[in-house]
């Protein structure tokens, strides 16, 4: 059998918002929490389970997005005035240029995590 991810941990300062803040961004379906993680399904085969604790210590997540998915993030972002940029040390440059992929964005959240989107066209 092959070696894949089924899920990680992401360290929220509120589990709940942070899973709803990634669900809303990456248009997934959040359902809220389970017992102590707040879990979002990212694809059959992963999940994000957000877990509080008081000092998150920040994650950087990155992933393949298809450029219909890259279109619908980029436009949540913008609309909901959230930054992002193409440089992970000023994710809040307004870029798409990304050095490993046509086009790519980072954008955080208010625990510290990096989210990084990256698409081939």
């Amino acid at each position: 059998m092959p070696i894949s991810l089924n899920h990680t941990i992401v360290e929220a300062v509120d589990n709940d918002r942070g899973a709803r803040f990634f669900a809303g961004i990456m248009g997934l379906v959040y359902s809220g929490p389970d017992r102590h993680f707040a879990p979002v399904r990212v694809n059959e085969s992963l999940t994000l389970d957000f877990l509080a604790t008081p000092e998150p210590r920040g994650a950087h997540l990155a992933f393949d997005v298809d450029p219909t998915t890259f279109d619908a993030a980029l436009t949540r972002l913008k609309a909901s005035g959230i930054p992002y940029g193409d440089d992970p040390s000023t994710p809040d440059n307004g870029g798409t240029n990304h050095p490993l992929c046509a086009r790519g964005l980072y954008f955080t959240d208010d625990s510290g995590n990096l989210y990084e989107l990256m698409s081939p066209a």
